[in-house]
């Protein structure tokens, strides 16, 4: 055999051992949750609107509902998960060891985050951006009226970035406390540590309910940046990645179709070819996933449709009570928008 010949051959055999490998690790989170019987997702350490426990410990939230969502879509049962509250600087480190399968955790998707930290993002769940807290009694009205203040921020995420470039391009001093997480940060703010404090616009909403009269403070009107929340999972395993992210695509077509927690068994009987695709009355669209036909099915009945899961967490009647915003479906002037189940 001659010498190109043969290398020919090597380099062929040698892909398709790769391709045997990345077909049996495409598949092993999808079965080791199907086999332990649960989702275990990371969220945040308590954040009131996205993920945070009551006082019997029953965690709520839009980024909970996600994770049920996904159980029940997977497991057929929403109340199989496991959540493990992790501090910012913890939470990718999580999915990298495989404590967690899935992360929930108002993370911002960034290019260096997905092309470093081994992760991949699933889809937007919560279009935001930064903004900055006051005490009424500071008198301020507008960022420009924050140079020279002390601000308040969370080390290891894009916030404390992002303030550092939005003072630096605006020739605007500043000092920076830095803490190690949301908890930390609220009470320094509190406690008059810092002049201002900067996250998440809807963080900082869900920070201003923890403080002893919420109405003494005013978030600032401008915002720094965008910041793209979403779900993530480890980039090694595309089968899990893409299980997860249509989870995501059908609940957010299922508010687009009409399709709620209440009439979904209803809309069994329809006549309308989208949505018997979505519920699994009709092309198997969830074998394809490696689950069960009913996936959608299960979430919405059991969960909600993205609107739904929006509106009692951090929506209107959540207790934020965010309005919709770019957080409407694009029919509605929004950014939301679910891929075809086709």
């Amino acid at each position: 055999m001659r010498n190109s010949t043969l290398k020919f051959w090597l380099a062929a055999m040698a892909l398709g051992f790769a391709g045997t490998f990345a077909t049996s690790a495409s598949a092993g989170t999808l079965q080791d949750v199907q086999q332990r019987g649960q989702v275990r997702c990371g969220v945040s350490t308590g954040l009131p609107g996205f993920a945070a426990p009551d006082d019997k410990g029953h965690w709520a939230g839009l980024d909970v509902d996600f994770c049920r969502a996904v159980a029940a879509a997977v497991l057929g049962d929403a109340n199989k998960v496991q959540f493990t509250p992790l501090p910012d600087k913890e939470r990718f480190t999580a999915l990298q060891t495989g404590a967690i399968d899935l992360l929930a955790h108002n993370a911002t998707w960034t290019l260096t985050r997905e092309a470093e930290l081994g992760v991949d993002f699933i889809g937007v769940n919560f279009y935001d951006g930064q903004g900055f807290m006051v005490k009424k009694s500071l008198g301020v009205k507008s960022l420009k009226d924050l140079s020279g203040a002390t601000v308040c921020t969370v080390t290891g995420t894009t916030t404390e970035l992002n303030l550092a470039d939005y003072f630096r391009a605006h020739k605007m001093k500043y000092t920076p406390l830095v803490v190690d997480n949301t908890a930390a940060s609220i009470t320094a703010f509190r406690d008059g540590r810092c002049d201002t404090l900067t996250s998440d616009s809807s963080q900082l909403a869900a920070l201003r309910v923890k403080l002893p009269d919420p109405n003494d403070a005013v978030i600032l009107p401008e915002l720094i940046s965008k910041e793209p929340l979403s779900p993530a999972v480890a980039n090694n395993d595309k089968q899990w990645e893409t299980a997860v992210r249509w989870v995501y695509f059908a609940v957010i077509r299922a508010e687009e179709l009409g399709v709620t927690s209440k009439n979904v068994d209803e809309m069994l009987k329809t006549n309308n070819p989208l949505i018997q695709r979505l519920l699994g009355v009709s092309d198997h669209m969830g074998q394809k996933l490696g689950l069960t036909d009913q996936f959608a099915y299960n979430a919405i009945k059991q969960v909600g449709n993205y609107g739904e899961m929006f509106d009692h967490t951090v929506g209107e009647h959540g207790v934020l009570g965010l309005k919709r915003g770019v957080n409407a479906l694009w029919t509605d002037g929004g950014l939301m928008y679910g891929m075809p189940l086709r």
